[in-house]
């Protein structure tokens, strides 16, 4: 990993998870309605940290889950050789529910449109919104997050790693360099 900046350390993830759990609930008014689903790999541990800061802030824990969207992704014959699929695990009915969808990086777009495929199989939620830690910008599809905890604008030769404890053993977000490799 070719560092160029370290952009968020511990201390400021702990801060952005702090506020996007609080952003979720007022735009939401109060956690009732809300169902986390956390995207493999990273999303999941975000979300589990915004579902236990949720439970901390309005004493309610929202139900939880993780989608994995490998065989919903437009490139997955092209890009991938071997998909790693991995489990999706929802149990709980997310009808009339405000779905809130949680991912590490909003790049280009395609990873989302995946999720809203998948969740759309799962049922008919009242709505849909879009968390994520970081927006990086460059879309190819009509994308916006709902909450954003940073806007780090990249060139197309950088990109954004986040690194949680649950996986990488340290909470922090780097700017890298990078060859051009859309996700």
């Amino acid at each position: 990993m070719d560092i160029k900046a370290k952009i968020v350390d511990e201390e400021g993830l702990r801060r952005t998870i702090t506020r996007l759990a609080h952003e979720i609930i007022e735009k939401n008014k109060g956690s009732k309605n809300i169902v986390l689903i956390g995207m493999r790999t990273r999303g999941e541990y975000i979300a589990e940290r915004i579902k236990n800061k949720i439970k901390e802030i309005d004493n309610y824990e929202p139900p939880f889950g993780v989608l994995d969207v490998t065989l919903y992704r437009d490139d997955f014959r092209t890009r991938l050789k071997q998909p790693e699929v991995s489990v999706t695990n929802i149990t709980f009915d997310i009808n009339e529910k405000d779905v809130i969808l949680i991912d590490d990086v909003l790049y280009t777009g395609r990873t989302a449109r995946a999720a809203l495929d998948a969740i759309m199989d799962l049922g008919r939620p009242n709505t849909i919104q879009l968390c994520v830690l970081v927006d990086r910008g460059h879309r190819e599809m009509p994308i916006k997050a709902d909450f954003v905890g940073k806007n780090i604008p990249t060139s197309i030769n950088e990109e954004i790693k986040v690194k949680l404890k649950e996986i990488d053993g340290e909470d922090s977000i780097y700017l890298v360099n990078a060859p051009n490799n859309k996700e």
